[in-house]
């Protein structure tokens, strides 16, 4: 438990002498502003561009560890997957920024956060830029949901506001079936409608003191869309015992391809209307070697996105089953046990930037949904966070997903015109066991 739970301007004075000089003052001033000014306009770029950077680069590492974590507990269950490790990234950071000692510590670490200054400005900017991408939709909010009368820091709301673009809503979480449908129909909007209900009205309670929500939406086409008339029923190979005929989708076209044989998988990127957004698939060479790759996602995503930065589009004959996914992913445990976050959600946690009330973090739940046909993908998540008073081929390239594969959606987010193959951050990611259309 919670120990509360959580889910330009300028003065310029001279004096000459023991005399006051009104004049020389403003002279002064005006110097000084012109200075501030030129200084200010030489410099942001390049602190907002390092901040920038350093936050994606964060939430990219943290992605990967997630998905590795979350991937292999799903992997036991035989389940498909979607989950969206940026929303997790975004709601966890947005408590971090309220945190202090060794609780701020965990999270630095975990998150591969740098300093909070720059933390701030980069998911200003990071925010920024994915909410304003062209030819597809893609659309980022936070919301901060504070408990009746529970007394939140002032500063913690304006860093939320200004920093995350976050708003802020008081609710009566004694009501919770009201304060649930508030909560619900918040995520609904900022989904289209494709994450229904997050919050169960048993998960709230007059003890919880904020509800900290992230949501992503994604809608886009293919660069080259499929033909459905050559969409037919093809065999997918579930595992070694067990094949399906599934519905998939065919298309001749150029994509950038390479093969990884040191890790015995292949990778093919599939671009959406606007190039900076693609969808990277990893397709093991073995039918039962889903397991290994995502154990060994690090270094295989790594050399994917390395390999395919650096290669040239080719003819390939794709075939790409049709595919639809939910999921619901409690975290708590996730994170306080194999991240490495175990004091946030402890009565020992330091929240005191967000209120001199003692708190913790409860609960983190997200829900995440993907759907993949001809024209090309939808997916959206949520993540809420509870807290709460405490106690390369020469021939004809064919590429058949036909058995277990992992999947990503990833934009670059580098704002010069030479990208590097690290900067990328991944916006959903997943796998499909069994392709599901219905």
């Amino acid at each position: 438990m919670f120990v509360r739970r959580l889910v330009l301007h300028s003065t310029c004075l001279t004096l000459e002498g023991n005399e006051f000089s009104m004049d020389k003052m403003c002279a002064l001033q005006k110097t000084l502003l012109a200075f501030c000014l030129f200084a200010s306009a030489m410099a942001s770029p390049i602190e907002t561009d390092v901040a920038l950077q350093a936050v994606a680069q964060g939430a990219q590492l943290f992605s990967v560890n997630f998905i590795k974590t979350v991937g292999a507990e799903q992997k036991e269950q035989e389940n498909n997957l979607i989950s969206s490790p940026l929303s997790a990234h975004i709601a966890l950071s947005m408590a971090s920024e309220g945190a202090a000692g060794t609780t701020e510590a965990q999270f630095r670490e975990v998150l591969n956060l740098p300093s909070k200054s720059q933390s701030l400005i980069g998911f200003q900017n990071l925010i920024g830029i994915l909410n304003n991408v062209e030819n597809v939709t893609l659309k980022l909010a936070n919301k901060l949901f504070i408990g009746e009368g529970f007394p939140v820091k002032s500063q913690y709301k304006q860093d939320l506001q200004t920093y995350y673009y976050s708003d802020i809503a008081s609710v009566d979480f004694s009501q919770n079936v009201n304060a649930a449908n508030i909560i619900n129909t918040w995520c609904k909007e900022k989904t289209n409608n494709r994450i229904e209900s997050i919050v169960e009205p048993g998960d709230l309670s007059p003890s919880l003191a904020l509800v900290l929500a992230n949501a992503v939406y994604f809608k886009g086409n293919w660069a080259n869309q499929f033909d459905p008339k050559a969409t037919t029923d093809r065999p997918f190979h579930v595992n070694a015992n067990t094949v399906k005929q599934v519905p998939t989708m065919y298309r001749k076209g150029n994509y950038k391809y390479v093969e990884l044989p040191e890790h015995k998988a292949k990778c093919i990127e599939l671009p959406y209307a606007n190039s900076e957004i693609s969808m990277v698939i990893v397709l093991p060479d073995e039918v039962d070697g889903l397991g290994a790759l995502i154990n060994n996602l690090e270094q295989v995503s790594t050399e994917c996105n390395v390999r395919l930065a650096r290669s040239y589009e080719r003819e390939v004959k794709l075939y790409l089953p049709k595919f639809k996914t939910e999921s619901t992913l409690n975290l708590g445990d996730t994170l306080s046990k194999k991240l490495g976050l175990p004091e946030p959600f402890s009565n020992s946690a330091n929240f005191n930037g967000i209120s001199d009330v003692p708190v913790k973090i409860d609960k983190v739940i997200q829900k995440a949904f993907i759907e993949v046909n001809e024209e090309g993908s939808e997916a959206a998540a949520v993540t809420v966070l509870f807290l709460a008073e405490s106690a390369f081929i020469q021939m004809d390239t064919v590429v058949s997903i036909d058995r277990p594969f992992y999947y990503a959606i990833v934009k670059s987010v580098n704002t010069h015109v030479q990208t590097k193959p690290h900067d990328i951050i991944t916006l959903f990611s997943g796998y499909v066991i069994e392709p599901i259309i219905n």
